[in-house]
């Protein structure tokens, strides 16, 4: 087994401060606390429920907590966030931590990982979040939720044109579709060239603290 570097809570909150600050972003001392208690559930249930291979605790706040935070940026005071397919909370979890004031609904059809985030909630006391246990293509879901949100976002949901069109339907007009997606995005891209709904497409590299690692963040806005 790889030998684990051991880091003390100290250094690991001075970790997520410090890269949430180049992400644009400023934890207050309560969120920073929430983001350790986070880790720490997400430690104890991974051993019961595959949430994550990552078992290193720096390696967790990098990869998963920063990256997670690397949306912030393209929110532009979004008021209500979907996050599709949002496994073990992210991103969801991690922006409503962020950005207190901002509803935010997780789903995923693994009824195991919902339990795990709806704990979290719970444990965290997070206020105006939900996570619920469904697909994103449920019509059922889809109608009582149409023209619901400010942003919809996903971290690993599908292929790009597969997830704008199941979130197009529950964007508000001139929602924003945000995408966190790997570098090799280039040719998802493509086929979106005169997809009906859309307005306009960007694309924006983001680097992520303390890593080589680079996140590519497109933003779809819906037409009005």
């Amino acid at each position: 087994m790889e030998h684990l570097v051991k880091a003390s809570e100290s250094e690991l909150m001075t970790l997520l401060r410090r890269g949430a600050e180049v992400l644009g972003v400023t934890l207050s001392e309560e969120a920073v606390s929430r983001f350790m208690e986070y880790l720490k559930e997400l430690k104890a249930w991974n051993r019961k429920v595959n949430l994550t291979a990552i078992e290193e605790e720096r390696e967790i706040v990098i990869r998963h907590f920063l990256d997670s935070l690397t949306p912030c940026a393209f929110l532009e005071k979004a008021e209500s966030l979907l996050d599709i397919g949002a496994g073990g909370g992210f991103p969801g979890i991690p922006l409503k931590i962020a950005t207190p004031s901002m509803y935010v609904c997780l789903i995923d059809s693994v009824s195991k990982k919902v339990h795990f985030m709806r704990h979290v909630i719970r444990k965290l006391g997070l206020v105006g979040i939900d996570a619920e246990s469904i697909r994103a293509e449920d019509l059922g879901f889809i109608e009582k939720n149409r023209g619901k949100f400010d942003v919809v976002t996903s971290r690993a949901f599908t292929e790009l044109k597969g997830f704008v069109e199941v979130a197009l339907p529950y964007l508000r007009p001139n929602g924003r579709i945000v995408a966190i997606k790997g570098p090799t995005v280039v040719e998802e891209i493509a086929p979106l060239k005169n997809f009906p709904g859309i307005a306009g497409i960007k694309t924006h590299k983001v680097k992520i603290p303390f890593s080589k690692r680079e996140t590519t963040i497109v933003v779809i806005r819906k037409a009005d």
